[in-house]
């Protein structure tokens, strides 16, 4: 991986990222922003009672690929772990909600999506 896309990495922005239809599949590309908290990539999403499609994906098959655009290119594929630990969705959702302006925590902890996303061949933050 070179240095342009590990400076990419380091910052939060918006990328594509494509999953596996759950039912078909097929692949399945939407635009999406991550964060990077102490060297880890989150994703998440504003909060709704309803679970996105692309979490059903992954929660199937965690297998993804990043795409990063704009300056940098670049396909990364890796893996998501679905985080619903309560305790780690609240610490990691205030941090998010606060990059977001955000002021209801309790309501992102209920209903907002949140993975982890580790790039194959990028190490993992102990």
């Amino acid at each position: 991986m070179n240095e342009k896309v590990r400076a990419s990495l380091s910052r939060g922005h918006v990328i594509d990222m494509t999953t596996t239809g759950r039912n078909t599949g097929e692949p399945r590309r939407i635009e999406i922003v991550f964060h990077n908290l102490e060297g880890r990539l989150y994703i998440s999403g504003q909060p709704r009672p309803e679970e996105r499609a692309w979490l059903a994906n992954l929660k199937a098959d965690p297998r993804l690929t990043l795409h990063l655009k704009g300056d940098v290119k670049a396909n990364l594929p890796g893996t998501a772990r679905v985080i619903t630990d309560e305790t780690e969705r609240r610490d990691l959702l205030a941090q998010i909600a606060r990059i977001w302006k955000r002021d209801d925590v309790d309501k992102m902890v209920k209903e907002s999506p949140l993975i982890e996303v580790t790039v194959d061949g990028l190490p993992k933050q102990a």
